[in-house]
């Protein structure tokens, strides 16, 4: 087997593994769970799930394997800070985006080359690929699987039991 394979099966063993370590936790929640801060003054459980989401959404385009699917919730989650007054999509619907976005992500990269991985993603230059071709597509999904570990980390704070 050779060591490009060998790296996209690591990175991808890493990234299905936080994710599902995700979906465990976010689906042990009850809905009224969804609404609770991980701290006091913090981001809220439903902030961080649609924030994952569209994250995940978004990461078609930067790796150019595909369209995101609800470009408008990057507005909700992506480029503005958590507010309690904001109009969120029900837990209904972003469980249902949940599911499609990594549907559609598990599809995209099953029929990603392993040498397609090691190209620019679309998040950088031509010129800076050239000075730092480590920066590929597939060091933007493992550092897409340590932000997973990072929110989860936050969400573990809240015990669904309490709500």
């Amino acid at each position: 087997m050779n060591q490009q394979k060998i790296f996209v099966q690591m990175a991808l063993h890493s990234w299905n593994t936080q994710l599902a370590r995700a979906e465990k936790i976010f689906s042990s929640f009850s809905e009224a769970a969804f609404y609770l801060p991980v701290a006091p003054g913090k981001n809220r459980v439903i902030y961080l799930y649609g924030h994952l989401a569209a994250y995940h959404d978004a990461l078609k385009e930067t790796l150019g394997i595909g369209k995101r699917t609800e470009p408008e919730f990057a507005a909700i989650f992506l480029q503005n800070p958590d507010d309690s007054d904001a109009v969120m999509p029900s837990i209904t619907e972003l469980k249902k985006y949940w599911e499609l976005v990594h549907s559609e992500l598990n599809e995209l990269f099953a029929n990603t080359s392993e040498d397609d991985w090691f190209k620019r993603h679309n998040a950088m230059t031509d010129e800076d690929f050239e000075k730092d071709p480590s920066r590929n597509r597939l060091s933007v999904l493992l550092n897409r699987a340590n932000h997973i570990a990072y929110h989860i980390g936050q969400v573990i704070l809240v015990n669904p039991g309490n709500s």
